[in-house]
Formats: C-alpha cells, sequence, structure tokens
C-alpha cells in the first residue's frame, strides 16, 4: 500500500498544500510538530515505520523534502532508512523517485542532498532572525512576553503542545522522561500537560 506523510509546525498551519497531490489509493499520516524534532521521534512517522515494518506500507510521498525535517543529517539518515526496509521514497516538488528499478536514484540523492542542507540553513537563519528581533525589542522595552499572573486557557496551553497530548492519549503511554525527550519539552511540561488532561 503506499502512504503519505504531511508534517505541519504548528496546530494553526494548514495541510491543503501537502494534502492536494493525494491519491486515493495512499494511507495518510499527519505529524503536527516542528521541523527539528528527528523522523523517528514523531508520533505518526512511527505509526509509519511500523506499519512499513508490518509490510502493510511499501512506498512513501511527500510533497517536499522540508517535511521529513530541517535537519540535514537526520533527513539523509531517514531516507537511508526506508532504503535499508526497501521503500521508495517520492518527493512531489521534484517529481522523483528515491529508488529506481530497486536501487538507490544517484540523481535524488544529490539533489535531496543539497536541498536538505538549504532547508536547514534557512531554519538556523530565522532562529537568529527572531533571537536578534526579541534582543532588540527587550532593549526598547518593546518585549514584555506573556504578563505576570495573566491566565492562559487550558485549551490554548495544550494546543501549544499537540505531539506531548498525543503520546499522553496511548493507551500504553511513554513515561515523562521519554515523553519529554521525544517532543523536545521539559518535564515539567509534560508534567503540567498530564496534569491538566487528567483534571
Amino acid at each position: 500500500m503506499k502512504s503519505r506523510y504531511i508534517r505541519v509546525s504548528t496546530l494553526n498551519q494548514k495541510i491543503e498544500r501537502q494534502i492536494a497531490r493525494q491519491y486515493p489509493d495512499e494511507k495518510i499520516y499527519i505529524d503536527k510538530i516542528s521541523g527539528s524534532v528527528p523522523f523517528s521521534n514523531r508520533p505518526e512517522a512511527i505509526n509509519l515505520i511500523k506499519d512499513i515494518r508490518e509490510n502493510k506500507i511499501n512506498y512513501v510521498s511527500i510533497s517536499s523534502i522540508d517535511r521529513l525535517g530541517r535537519n540535514t543529517l537526520d533527513v539523509l539518515q531517514t531516507i537511508e532508512y526506508l532504503h535499508s526496509l526497501n521503500i521508495c521514497l517520492k518527493v512531489d516538488n521534484l517529481g522523483l523517485e528515491s529508488l529506481t528499478e530497486g536501487k538507490e536514484n544517484p540523481t535524488f540523492k544529490l539533489i535531496v542532498s543539497v536541498l536538505a542542507n538549504i532547508s536547514e540553513m534557512e531554519r538556523n537563519s530565522i532562529l537568529e532572525r527572531q533571537k536578534e528581533g526579541i534582543a532588540i525589542a527587550k532593549a526598547n522595552g518593546a518585549y514584555k512576553g506573556r504578563a505576570r499572573n495573566s491566565f492562559e486557557s487550558t485549551e490554548k496551553f495544550l494546543a501549544k503542545y499537540p505531539s506531548v497530548v498525543k503520546l499522553l492519549k496511548k493507551e500504553y503511554p511513554p513515561t515523562i522522561l521519554e515523553i519529554a525527550k521525544l517532543t523536545d519539552c521539559s518535564k515539567n511540561t509534560v508534567q503540567k500537560v498530564k496534569k491538566i488532561m487528567s483534571n
């Protein structure tokens, strides 16, 4: 069976663009999580790998290479791992498949390496600009963050940590520490989410 992996960074981001090329015979996996989180640590990516190992999936499509991640090494390792399981990866906006007649496509490998590097540099550049902007705003007294003692609704708080919520909802959820590592959150944040969900 074919599959399509979709990733957006936040709950508010739309998936329509990524799902536009979906085919009727594809099983969809959607992660709403930062591209900085390793592919193997994302809830739906974990489900995809599980289905691949159970021979339910033999082909994976993505809209663009940055859906796999924003870390060059992680992207290349993910592709290598898929190849070790004889899984072909199709990148829609490149119109390329990672395997040709069961063998690694050299053109795909070259282009993906370059694009993965560019994606990582873009992310680092965005983060740097954000830090600079906050530093300037603080210096000008314009950046205050959330006001002390201000109220944040439980819905708004939980919406900030969708991957934590998803892992906690599992029938047999990982430990607090494991979830913290998987989602790149602090242990205190995971405990707070768990406490709110249990109320």
